[in-house]
């Protein structure tokens, strides 16, 4: 998983990636391509 500042470009890199909240925490999944994980802060 990947701790970014901005999940924006993260976003961006794959077609199946969605932007989901969580406990107060904003992460980036992919139901497709498990490895596309990102955490923002």
């Amino acid at each position: 998983m990947r701790v970014a500042s901005s999940l924006k470009t993260l976003k961006k890199r794959d077609k199946n990636c969605r932007v989901i909240r969580r406990r107060g925490r904003v992460y980036v999944i992919n139901s497709k391509n498990k490895r596309m994980k990102a955490r923002q802060g």
